[in-house]
């Protein structure tokens, strides 16, 4: 069991930076692939960064490549999104996830552990 703990969101203007943070508290932490997803009201759950469990694999979203950047820490059992130039459409819940599988997924399915998510608003 995985338990994930999202922080570093909040309100924004057009044009800023957050930098949000999730804190795992399983030992295992870098075995696990993870990655951030974030859904706006109404819409589904889209998927934005995910990184490898060495951090060598790091897909993007087309909407946020170039803007934002994932990392993580093995030693602090924690993974970063480090958000640039944000824009009034990245306004969202973001979600820190976990997966087990051997291969980077850009998919929910692809994780098994979710995190409750940090508010993100972007003002124009």
């Amino acid at each position: 069991q995985v338990q994930l703990v999202e922080s570093g969101g909040g309100l924004v203007q057009a044009g800023g930076s957050l930098r949000l943070s999730c804190a795992a508290s399983s030992v295992t932490f870098s075995t696990y692939s993870m990655a951030w997803f974030r859904q706006a009201p109404g819409k589904e759950r889209e998927f934005v960064a995910a990184i490898s469990r060495r951090g060598t694999n790091t897909p993007y979203a087309e909407s946020v490549k170039g803007r934002f950047v994932i990392s993580r820490d093995n030693a602090k059992n924690s993974v970063y999104l480090q958000m640039n130039s944000l824009k009034p459409e990245d306004t969202a819940v973001y979600y820190c996830a976990a997966g087990g599988t051997i291969a980077v997924s850009t998919s929910t399915l692809g994780y098994t552990y979710w995190g409750q998510g940090t508010q993100v608003t972007v003002s124009s």
